[in-house]
Protein backbone atom coordinates (compact mmCIF):
# COMPACT_ATOMS: atom_id res chain seq x y z
CA UNK A 1 0.00 0.00 0.00
CA UNK A 2 1.57 3.32 -1.03
CA UNK A 3 2.21 6.06 1.52
CA UNK A 4 1.12 9.61 0.70
CA UNK A 5 3.10 12.62 1.82
CA UNK A 6 2.98 16.29 0.89
CA UNK A 7 4.67 19.61 1.41
CA UNK A 8 5.96 22.65 -0.46
CA UNK A 9 8.96 23.65 -2.51
CA UNK A 10 10.42 27.00 -3.46
CA UNK A 11 12.59 28.02 -6.40
CA UNK A 12 15.97 29.13 -5.13
CA UNK A 13 17.45 29.73 -8.60
CA UNK A 14 16.35 29.53 -12.27
CA UNK A 15 18.88 29.91 -15.09
CA UNK A 16 17.44 29.47 -18.58
CA UNK A 17 19.13 29.68 -21.97
CA UNK A 18 17.83 29.23 -25.50
CA UNK A 19 18.92 26.11 -27.35
CA UNK A 20 17.26 27.12 -30.64
CA UNK A 21 16.78 30.53 -32.21
CA UNK A 22 14.73 32.98 -30.12
CA UNK A 23 13.32 34.42 -33.35
CA UNK A 24 11.11 31.44 -34.28
CA UNK A 25 8.40 29.31 -32.68
CA UNK A 26 8.49 26.63 -31.59
CA UNK A 27 11.76 26.99 -29.70
CA UNK A 28 13.80 24.90 -27.31
CA UNK A 29 15.42 26.02 -24.08
CA UNK A 30 17.38 24.50 -21.23
CA UNK A 31 16.95 25.50 -17.59
CA UNK A 32 19.10 24.69 -14.58
CA UNK A 33 17.00 25.06 -11.45
CA UNK A 34 17.66 24.83 -7.72
CA UNK A 35 14.73 24.08 -5.40
CA UNK A 36 14.23 23.64 -1.66
CA UNK A 37 11.64 21.09 -0.46
CA UNK A 38 9.92 21.01 2.92
CA UNK A 39 7.26 18.76 4.42
CA UNK A 40 7.37 15.03 3.65
CA UNK A 41 10.37 15.59 1.40
CA UNK A 42 13.09 17.66 3.05
CA UNK A 43 15.78 18.56 0.53
CA UNK A 44 17.67 21.84 0.22
CA UNK A 45 19.50 23.02 -2.91
CA UNK A 46 18.29 20.27 -5.23
CA UNK A 47 19.73 19.94 -8.72
CA UNK A 48 17.16 20.04 -11.52
CA UNK A 49 17.74 20.15 -15.29
CA UNK A 50 14.83 20.93 -17.65
CA UNK A 51 14.45 20.81 -21.41
CA UNK A 52 11.61 23.14 -22.41
CA UNK A 53 9.68 23.22 -25.70
CA UNK A 54 7.92 26.57 -26.17
CA UNK A 55 4.97 26.28 -28.57
CA UNK A 56 4.36 30.02 -28.13
CA UNK A 57 6.02 32.60 -25.91
CA UNK A 58 3.79 31.57 -22.97
CA UNK A 59 2.80 27.92 -23.65
CA UNK A 60 4.69 24.68 -23.90
CA UNK A 61 5.91 21.48 -22.32
CA UNK A 62 8.96 20.38 -20.37
CA UNK A 63 10.81 17.32 -19.14
CA UNK A 64 13.37 17.25 -16.40
CA UNK A 65 15.45 15.26 -13.97
CA UNK A 66 15.85 16.34 -10.36
CA UNK A 67 18.20 14.95 -7.70
CA UNK A 68 16.77 15.20 -4.17
CA UNK A 69 19.15 14.61 -1.27
CA UNK A 70 17.84 14.81 2.28
CA UNK A 71 14.95 13.05 4.01
CA UNK A 72 11.67 11.44 3.04
CA UNK A 73 9.30 11.15 6.02
CA UNK A 74 12.29 10.86 8.36
CA UNK A 75 14.36 8.48 6.19
CA UNK A 76 17.76 9.74 4.99
CA UNK A 77 18.94 9.29 1.42
CA UNK A 78 18.79 10.56 -2.11
CA UNK A 79 16.74 9.79 -5.21
CA UNK A 80 16.09 11.13 -8.70
CA UNK A 81 12.69 12.02 -10.14
CA UNK A 82 11.79 12.39 -13.81
CA UNK A 83 9.35 15.24 -14.43
CA UNK A 84 6.91 15.90 -17.29
CA UNK A 85 4.72 18.93 -17.47
CA UNK A 86 3.09 21.76 -19.36
CA UNK A 87 2.45 25.46 -18.94
CA UNK A 88 -0.48 27.53 -20.20
CA UNK A 89 -0.86 31.14 -21.29
CA UNK A 90 -2.65 31.93 -18.00
CA UNK A 91 0.53 31.06 -16.05
CA UNK A 92 -0.53 27.63 -14.78
CA UNK A 93 2.16 24.93 -14.64
CA UNK A 94 1.10 21.29 -14.25
CA UNK A 95 3.68 18.59 -13.58
CA UNK A 96 3.81 14.90 -12.74
CA UNK A 97 6.96 13.18 -11.55
CA UNK A 98 8.15 9.63 -10.98
CA UNK A 99 11.09 8.17 -9.09
CA UNK A 100 13.71 6.86 -11.51
CA UNK A 101 14.03 3.14 -10.65
CA UNK A 102 17.19 2.18 -8.79
CA UNK A 103 18.17 5.72 -7.73
CA UNK A 104 17.23 5.49 -4.05
CA UNK A 105 20.19 5.47 -1.65
CA UNK A 106 20.74 4.77 2.09
CA UNK A 107 17.32 4.45 3.82
CA UNK A 108 15.58 4.99 0.46
CA UNK A 109 16.92 1.96 -1.44
CA UNK A 110 14.05 0.39 -3.37
CA UNK A 111 12.01 3.62 -3.41
CA UNK A 112 9.21 3.77 -5.98
CA UNK A 113 6.72 6.58 -6.31
CA UNK A 114 4.84 9.22 -8.26
CA UNK A 115 3.80 12.75 -7.47
CA UNK A 116 2.44 15.97 -8.88
CA UNK A 117 2.16 19.69 -8.43
CA UNK A 118 0.26 22.61 -9.95
CA UNK A 119 1.83 26.05 -9.78
CA UNK A 120 0.92 29.57 -10.84
CA UNK A 121 3.60 31.76 -12.38
CA UNK A 122 5.07 34.01 -9.70
CA UNK A 123 4.03 31.90 -6.70
CA UNK A 124 6.93 31.77 -4.22
CA UNK A 125 5.87 28.39 -2.76
CA UNK A 126 4.31 25.42 -4.56
CA UNK A 127 2.53 22.50 -2.87
CA UNK A 128 3.22 18.92 -4.00
CA UNK A 129 1.84 15.46 -3.26
CA UNK A 130 3.91 12.28 -3.43
CA UNK A 131 2.73 8.63 -3.26
CA UNK A 132 5.51 6.13 -2.59
CA UNK A 133 6.53 2.78 -1.23
CA UNK A 134 9.84 1.21 -0.33
CA UNK A 135 10.35 -2.21 -1.92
Amino acid sequence: MPTQTSGHFTFANWEERAVSSDDVSPKLAHACVTNTFSGGIEAADTTCEYTIAYATEKTGTFTGMEMLTGRLDGRDGAFVVEQRGSFDADGTVRCTFEVVPGTGTADLIGLRGTGSFTARHGEPSVSYTFHYDLG
